[in-house]
Formats: C-alpha cells, structure tokens, sequence
C-alpha cells in the first residue's frame, strides 16, 4: 500500500521560546576550568573584553583578528551597570543576555564571562591567558588599560589590533539619529568613529 506523505501541521502562531541561554556563556569559575582544560590540550587563549554593545562590523573582523593569536578566544563582557558608567545616557542599547548570546554566535567566541567591575583585571589574574588583546585606540600613550599590566604580570602577550575607522557604535547611533533628525535619509556615509566594544 502506497504511502503518503505525512503533513507536518500548522505551523505554530507563536514564536518558540528561546534556550535559556548561550551554551558559551559562563561565570568565571567554569570559564578558569574551560581555561585550564584548553591549557591540558596544549591550546592557546586569548582574552579580550570590552562592551560590545549593538554588535558591528569593526566588532567582528576585531574579534576575528583576536582568535587568529590563539586557538581559543574568551570574551570578558561588560554588565549592564559597568556598561551604562563607562558609555553614558542610553547605553547598553541591547541587554547583557543579548549582547552574550549574539557574541556566543560568532564563530571566533569560545566563552563569553560577564563581569561588572570598573575593570577586567580580576578576570585577567584568574584567567591567565596566553594573549591579551585590545584594540589600536588603547595602545595609544596614556590609554594603556590596567588589563594590559595585568596580562603581562601573569606571563601573557598583549597586542593592540587595529580597529575599523568609522564603525563603532556610538557612531552607528548618531547616524540613525541624523536620518531620523533629516526625516529618514539613510544615504549619508558613515561617521567617523572607532569600533571600541
């Protein structure tokens, strides 16, 4: 007897709930074990942190460039609070489970740690990575990170990458801005800016 094929139902009228989080994102005592396991097998971490808020291109060929140092690449992820001191008025645009769960995507991160302290250096002491990496507009004089003496009291490389000249947050928002100020001309080029996460 012939079959047919079975239909597979309606299709649902809601959206499905989302897992309950990104399988990468963790607290800092699974990460020092991740650390320690990668470090078993002979692998290379490279830690960076930073924001990351409204995820950009100048974020992702920043973060890709970071992984390229290592074998593996954990990101220490601004809270909430830390986030809004250090970026102003309106910031985070996106939450921390957003902003963990879209860098879990990214095929570089291997681990995603939040952290709400004013800095990374405890993550940094902990962790001790192999290389630490922050972009090109902190190697500058005087804009040297306290992770960066951190990083190399513990033993770790640090290298600044060069960042992407016009993409960064701060500038996609006063974009969107002046389009909505110009009654929704999206035609301008982009504002000058960097990607700092």
């Amino acid at each position: 007897m012939p079959m047919t094929p079975r239909s597979p139902g309606p299709l649902p009228t809601t959206p499905q709930a989302p897992p309950a989080g990104p399988a990468c994102a963790v607290d800092l005592a699974d990460a020092c074990r991740w650390r320690a396991r990668w470090a078993d097998a002979g692998e290379r971490v490279v830690l960076t942190n930073g924001c990351f808020d409204l995820l950009h291109v100048g974020h992702t060929r920043y973060l890709a460039a970071a992984r390229a140092l290592g074998d593996r690449l954990i990101v220490a992820l601004n809270d909430d609070g830390s986030t809004h001191r250090l970026k102003g008025v309106g910031r985070p645009i996106l939450p921390l489970a957003e902003r963990a769960e879209l860098l879990c995507a990214l095929r570089w991160v291997d681990a995603v740690v939040p952290f709400g302290t004013p800095t990374a250096v405890a993550l940094v002491t902990a962790l001790r990575p192999d290389v630490y990496v922050k972009g090109g507009d902190y190697g500058a004089a005087g804009n040297r990170p306290p992770e960066a003496d951190a990083a190399e009291a513990v033993g770790a490389r640090v290298a600044f990458l060069p960042f992407v000249a016009g993409r960064s947050t701060s500038a996609i928002v006063a974009r969107i801005r002046e389009a909505d100020r110009r009654g929704g001309d999206r035609g301008a080029g982009p504002a000058a800016g960097s990607p700092r996460a």
